[in-house]
């Protein structure tokens, strides 16, 4: 069997050991259909529109005779990461982490490897044919390798058109968020492998808040937290709504919890829209994440991961090696700084920012500071990502209160008011099919966010953007339009655009790169003490109005606060 023109064995016989991806009744027949050495893509019968992965009925025009039919195997990659952090005991690093865009249709692009060739010699634009390995009778992998037939690599790859940006029309005059308010909030002890149980850092935060606000217990009547059970993702939860139910026994009358919300503050989202329905008057919401904790006790044995294939989005990406955030998101990175033509160095001064602004701030973990050659300097991750680009995994918990604006008055502490959220879906819920010069689900929230107010970008005074990643930030800054696409170097303008004085002052309390990750809610609070002229060491002069997102990709929001 061949790969397309040119014979070529499309075979490989050895590798590195991967998790294996779970087939399922939509993707078995992707898995399997390598055994022949041919690639073969869902298409429609009707519109002839390709689309991965497979689907029940066609996106396009809704059809629903949708089969695999055979591609030539060819593409282009499009954005890759050399991949340098050992994840997988049994796949050791260096290795590529690609995205490819398929001849036929560039629209459709494989998450996979490139292999068979050194490392270094991978570039957006290079030309490559898919070879296959073989994990057993029912999945065989694509993987790619340079095409020696093709011609010299592409100065400018395929990408898919930017999304529509239209924002669907308000469906009201009367907004939601005019009825709600932030009266508290709250934050257990942040730390690196704190080595406590997670639910009490929990418990901590919401007390906390509940006191900030100035309510008591017998007044809280919704809890609203993101993800809820830990059950995906041991480290990240301290159980959900049942476990602080159970500590707390407010018998509330809403709850709220689930990984499908635009972003972690999705959360607080949903509890303004239940305070503003007239469900409940008082909602905390809540995050709590253990994973400094979590990873040592794998690390000491005293935690014994399952041995699971992979299934969700993990299907299409840890069979590769990518098991990160970091290698995904680094791909998208990578065809940004392709694409404008820019350096490594407008991330970097987004790092060197947040460890400036961590310095003032006597919660943040890591609070010495660097400077642009220190980041240079620093171990790689998953290029384009150093050390200094990613999040720092901690233990630590964050509590809001959202309230009916009618009872903010009686509330202790000044009342942060919602002027407008983001979080309309623009473009497609993938890391890999949709949005390549951005973070995906960057600009869909932020065209949303501005459509339901008259606030406009020379109003916001501060924002708290997450950071999961140096890139995380940049793509917000420009989904959000405070300057154009491939602009943000000189927004940044070496630190000086983002810093304490600058024209947007940018996480002023250090961000996830330095004050720890505290998965979006920590942005949220930190909004909130702006807001209110308590960021002490770090205030804002004069904040009036933030904006806030949430989510490391798909999908994500946006919310803007005023304080009066």
């Amino acid at each position: 069997m061949t790969s397309g023109k040119g014979e070529s064995p499309s075979l490989v016989e050895s590798g590195p050991t991967r998790p294996l991806p779970q087939p399922t009744l939509s993707s078995a027949a992707f898995w399997a259909s390598g055994a022949d050495g041919v690639l073969r893509i869902a298409q429609c019968s009707a519109c002839r529109r390709r689309v991965h992965p497979p689907v029940a009925l066609c996106p396009y025009c809704h059809a629903r005779d949708v089969s695999l039919t055979p591609v030539s195997g060819r593409g282009v990659v499009v954005g890759f990461t050399v991949n340098e952090q050992q994840w997988l005991a049994d796949f050791p690093p260096p290795y590529v982490v690609a995205i490819v865009a398929l001849d036929e249709d560039p629209a459709v692009r494989l998450t996979t490897n490139i292999i068979n060739c050194d490392v270094q010699d991978v570039c957006i634009g290079l030309n490559v044919r898919v070879v296959f390995s073989k994990q057993d009778s029912k999945v065989w992998l694509p993987l790619f390798e340079p095409d020696p037939h093709a011609l010299e690599s592409v100065s400018a790859p395929p990408a898919n058109p930017e999304p529509d940006l239209t924002p669907r029309p308000r469906v009201s005059a009367h907004k939601f968020e005019d009825r709600v308010a932030v009266t508290g909030v709250g934050q257990s002890r942040l730390g690196r492998r704190l080595m406590v149980d997670p639910l009490s850092l929990t418990v901590d935060a919401c007390l906390q808040a509940v006191a900030d606000a100035g309510l008591t217990l017998a007044e809280i009547d919704g809890l609203s937290t993101y993800p809820g059970s830990p059950a995906v993702h041991p480290g990240m939860s301290e159980g959900g709504i049942m476990a602080l139910e159970e500590a707390l026994r407010i018998r509330p009358t809403w709850v709220n919890g689930g990984g499908d919300l635009p972003g972690q503050n999705g959360s607080i989202i949903a509890a303004m829209l239940a305070v503003a329905a007239g469900l409940c008057r008082h909602v905390l919401c809540f995050r709590t994440v253990w994973e400094a904790s979590h990873a040592a006790l794998v690390r000491s044995g005293d935690w014994i991961p399952p041995v699971e294939r992979a299934t969700g989005m993990a299907e299409e990406r840890s069979p590769y090696g990518a098991v990160s955030a970091a290698n995904w998101i680094a791909c998208q990175a990578s065809h940004y700084l392709h694409r404008y033509g820019v350096s490594r160095d407008v991330l970097g001064w987004i790092a060197v920012n947040a460890r400036t602004n961590a310095a003032r701030n006597p919660e943040a973990v890591y609070r010495d500071p660097i400077t642009i050659d220190d980041y240079h300097a620093a171990r790689m991750i998953s290029s384009p990502f150093g050390l200094y680009d990613c999040d720092v995994p901690i233990d630590g918990a964050v509590a809001v209160i959202v309230s009916a604006v009618e009872t903010a008055a009686d509330c202790r502490n000044p009342a942060v008011l919602v002027e407008a959220v983001g979080t309309q879906i623009m473009e497609r819920l993938s890391w890999d099919q949709s949005t390549l010069t951005h973070l995906p689900q960057s600009l869909g929230p932020s065209a949303h966010l501005w459509s339901r107010t008259d606030l406009r970008h020379d109003d916001v005074d501060v924002a708290l953007l997450y950071d999961g990643f140096s890139f995380n930030a940049l793509s917000w800054l420009e989904g959000l339009g405070f300057c154009e696409f491939g602009g943000a170097t000189d927004f940044v303008d070496e630190g000086r655009g983002i810093g304490m004085r600058g024209r947007l002052p940018l996480n002023p309390h250090g961000g996830q790169l330095s004050a720890g990750r505290t998965h979006g809610y920590g942005l949220f609070r930190e909004a909130v003490l702006q807001l209110r002229g308590q960021a002490h060491g770090r205030q804002v002069e004069n904040a009036r109005v933030a904006v806030v997102t949430a989510g490391g990709g798909v999908p994500s929001g946006a919310i803007l606060l005023r304080n009066n």
